[in-house]
Order: structure tokens, then C-alpha cells, then sequence
């Protein structure tokens, strides 16, 4: 008995550990910052060394998810692997024969008088560097979060605290939009006036940010639901007063405060991405879904008519309404262009691309006279994988993305539990909608949408395996019947 409470007291303080470093990563402008992203890589370093070294001494068990994530370790080691080669040296002739055009750029320094005995795959082995170290730490987020969200308790806790941190971040960010102040934040000046951005430098990074948390309120709403039907009149608004009193009435108001702070980052495909997304999800949920109640259509239609159409009326729809009648082919292009112009870079490096994170330093040879502005990415994180990483890269990341997409559609048609239903959809809806918004931006390029977007997969994961074998007289309550 003992034992078993120092292993939970370890694991629980290993579990907060986890909460506070995902509530703190959108503080510091996304940390998209140097010394933000090595707080980051730190923390998560810290954590995962310590729950090795609990599981060593007896404190910490393998949970189910993380044993039947087998699968998508192996898609994450790929991963690392081929980003570690990229640092290898090599003798010039393989690399000539992996990558003819990397071979041909670092053969340029030998017109100096520079002779080279040895190259890398990558023509910046440095962002190389910085680029594993992102990778390690979201894959360290991505073992946690299935280690220690390993209870009910801590599923349920775990969702609302990332709801109710999005809140905070969503409350600062249309306060300080509606005070249309422009304010230097951690050495980064940020003109509220235009929009909400929050915490943010960019708002269509905040707007990703508010699509995976309103998926994850969402998923919580969902998880509550009951099929409860009110025979009288009297039944009926005891039924209701029940609801505005329970804790289901404090998470609908949050996920109103966080519609409302994505209307107010105006943008356009953020806003887009996220009802195309709880559409998607919801047709999918109700379609596979053997267990859904006829409250969960009714939540879903509430949760477009309310928020869009009443909500989104107070703070703004006008304006994001008026700027999508306003988008011109220019603005389209003006988009797309980087991406189009990434096409010719990956045609030069179609195998192994030109090396994680090296894509500030490639494009510029891509980019024409005509286009002034220098590109940090792509403005399309496929294009900017498919460059970096190559279609090898693009097709061991890719595919783990997919096979957790289909992890968690094969939650909803196989789980009872509402809450592991509610987590499935939360899972389909987050990583859909920054699918849907990686076309035209690049929020898997910012580590704190990064790494939420590892904890939206991890959750897909923990849909389906938490909990499949609950204790005898429990079945239903706790877990699964078959």
C-alpha cells in the first residue's frame, strides 16, 4: 500500500509537472523564441529523465497507451533517426550520390580554396541541431502526456486545464484587442488594434492555438452529455437548472469566451479551419459512433448557431465576414507563393530535402526578383516538411499523423466510455483543423503549437487504450464491456 502511494504521489507531481509546462509554452510569444523553445526542451528533458528514473526505482508504471502506441514509436524513431543523419559526415561521394544538389551547394566553398573531406545531407548542419532538439522534446510531451494522463481523474483534469489556460489567454487577448494598444512584449512589439493575438506575435498562430483547446472544451462538452429526456414540464427545468448550476455551464461559457477570441484574430483561415473541422469531426462522430446520444447532434448544431451566428455578432464576425469578401486573388497568391516557389526546392532535394530547419537558408535561391520579402517558412508546413525533410521525411511524419487520425475514428465506433469518445473527437477536430490551416500558414513551425498539436495526437492514442480492462461491477462506468 505504500508502494502503490508513493508511486501515485510521484506520478502525480510528474503529471503537473506536465500541465504547468503546457500552460506555460503560449506565454512567451508561442515559444518561438530562442531562449523560449530551450525552456521548453529543458523542462521536457527534466520530466521525461524523471519518470525514467521513477519507473527504474518501482514509482512509475507503463501505461496501456504508451505499450499499444507501438505503432507510432516506431514512425517517431524513424523520424529522429533520419534528422540525426542529416549530421553525419559523410564521405562528398555519398553525398553526392544521396543528395546530388546538396553535394553540388557545399562543393561551392571549394571555389574559395576551401577543400571539404567530409559533407552532411544538410546545408545547414546547425538548424539541424536546433531542429532535433524541437523534435525531442515534442516526443518527450507526446510520452508523457500518455504515461501520466493514465486515470480518468487525470484525463478529465488534464482537458480542463488546458481549456481553462486557452480561457485566460483568450480573455487577455480581446482585452487588449479592444484597447487597440500597440505594447513591446518579451522585446517584441505587438499591435493589438488590428486584432486579438494574445500572447502571440502572429494572430493566425493565437487563432491555431484557440482551434486545438476549443477542440478539446469540446470533446469535454461531449463527454458530459447525457441522453437524459424530460417527461414534464417540471422534469424539464430541473433537468436545466441542474446544467446551468453543474461544472458543464462554467466549460460552454469558456468555450463562448474562446470562439469569441477567435473571431477577433480575424483570421481567415483559422476561423474557417475550426467549423470546417467541428463539422468534419461531428460527421464522423455521428456517422461511426455506435454509443452517441441525440444530444451530442443537438450540442453540435448548438455550438455553430450559438457561437457563430449570436457570439461571433458581438465581437467581430462583421469584420472577418468582411474580410473574406475583401480576399482577392492577390492576397491568394501572396500566400501561395512561398509554397510555390518551395516547389522548385524540393525538386532539388526530393528525397532527403535540405536539412530540418535549414529553410531560411535555401529559399532565398528560390525566391524571384520579385518577391522583396525574406521567408523564415514557408507560409505551408507541407511544403516546408517536404523541403526540409524531403518525401521520405514528409511520408514518416505524415504517417504518423494519419495512422493517430485513424486511432482515434477507431475510438468512436469502438469506445462506450463517453469521455474516451469525447477525447477521440477532440483529437479528430484539433488535428484536423490545423491540417486544414497548415495549408496557408505555419503553426507546426511555432513549439507551442507544435508540441499541443503532439498532445492532440497523444490523445487520439489514449481514446482508444486507456482503460479497456476495468475491474468487475465497473464496466461502463469506468471502462469498456467488450
Amino acid at each position: 500500500m505504500r508502494n502503490r502511494r508513493s508511486e501515485l504521489d510521484v506520478e502525480a507531481a510528474l503529471f503537473w509537472g506536465l500541465v504547468a509546462l503546457l500552460v506555460w509554452v503560449p506565454i512567451p510569444l508561442g515559444s518561438n523564441r530562442a531562449w523560449a523553445w530551450a525552456i521548453l526542451e529543458d523542462w521536457a528533458f527534466v520530466l521525461l529523465a524523471a519518470w525514467i528514473l521513477a519507473w527504474g526505482l518501482g514509482r512509475a508504471q507503463v501505461s496501456d497507451a504508451v505499450r499499444k502506441a507501438w505503432p507510432a514509436w516506431i514512425l517517431l524513431a524513424a523520424w529522429i533517426v533520419l534528422q540525426a543523419a542529416y549530421l553525419v559526415p559523410m564521405p562528398p561521394g555519398w553525398v553526392e550520390a544521396l543528395s546530388p544538389e546538396s553535394f553540388r551547394m557545399q562543393s561551392l566553398v571549394e571555389e574559395l580554396g576551401i577543400h571539404r573531406d567530409a559533407m552532411t545531407l544538410s546545408i545547414d548542419p546547425q538548424s539541424v541541431r536546433v531542429s532535433i532538439l524541437k523534435t525531442l522534446a515534442y516526443c518527450s510531451v507526446f510520452f508523457l502526456t500518455l504515461a501520466l494522463v493514465n486515470r480518468r481523474s487525470r484525463v478529465q483534469m488534464f482537458a480542463r486545464v488546458l481549456v481553462y489556460a486557452a480561457v485566460a489567454q483568450a480573455i487577455y487577448a480581446v482585452l487588449m484587442h479592444l484597447s487597440g494598444v500597440e505594447s513591446e512584449y518579451f522585446g517584441t512589439l505587438i499591435v493589438h488594434s488590428d486584432s486579438a493575438s494574445g500572447t502571440y506575435a502572429n494572430r493566425n498562430h493565437l487563432a491555431g492555438y484557440l482551434e486545438m483547446t476549443l477542440a478539446i472544451g469540446i470533446g469535454l462538452l461531449i463527454a458530459g452529455l447525457s441522453d437524459r429526456r424530460a417527461d414534464s414540464w417540471k422534469k424539464f427545468f430541473r433537468i436545466t437548472i441542474e446544467w446551468i448550476l453543474s461544472p458543464k455551464m462554467l466549460l460552454r461559457l469558456s468555450l463562448c469566451i474562446l470562439v469569441i477570441a477567435l473571431t477577433t484574430t480575424h483570421s481567415r483561415m483559422g476561423n474557417t479551419a475550426f467549423f470546417s473541422s467541428l463539422l468534419i469531426a461531428g460527421a464522423v462522430g455521428i456517422v461511426l459512433s455506435r454509443f452517441a446520444t441525440r444530444n451530442t447532434v443537438l450540442l453540435l448544431a448548438s455550438l455553430v448557431a450559438i457561437d457563430l451566428f449570436i457570439v461571433g455578432s458581438w465581437f467581430g464576425v462583421e469584420k472577418l465576414a468582411q474580410r473574406l469578401e475583401q480576399t482577392t486573388v492577390a492576397n491568394v497568391q501572396e500566400r501561395e507563393d512561398p509554397a510555390k516557389y518551395t516547389l522548385a526546392l524540393i525538386g532539388d532535394y526530393p528525397v532527403f530535402g535540405a536539412g530540418p530547419g535549414s529553410f531560411y537558408v535555401a529559399f532565398p535561391r528560390y525566391r524571384p526578383r520579385s518577391v522583396a520579402l525574406f521567408f523564415d517558412y514557408a507560409h505551408n508546413d507541407y511544403a516546408q516538411v517536404a523541403a526540409e525533410s524531403g518525401l521520405l521525411g514528409f511520408g514518416i511524419i505524415g504517417g504518423f499523423v494519419v495512422l493517430t487520425l485513424g486511432t482515434a475514428i477507431a475510438a468512436q465506433w469502438k469506445r462506450r466510455d463517453p469521455l474516451m469518445r469525447g477525447m477521440s473527437f477532440a483529437c479528430i477536430m484539433g488535428v484536423t483543423a490545423i491540417l486544414i490551416h497548415s495549408w496557408v500558414d505555419f503553426n507546426l513551425q511555432i513549439p507551442a503549437n507544435a508540441t499541443l498539436f503532439m498532445v492532440m495526437l497523444a490523445l487520439g492514442w489514449i481514446s482508444l487504450h486507456h482503460d479497456r480492462h476495468p475491474v468487475a461491477g465497473l464496466a461502463g462506468v469506468r471502462g469498456e464491456t467488450g
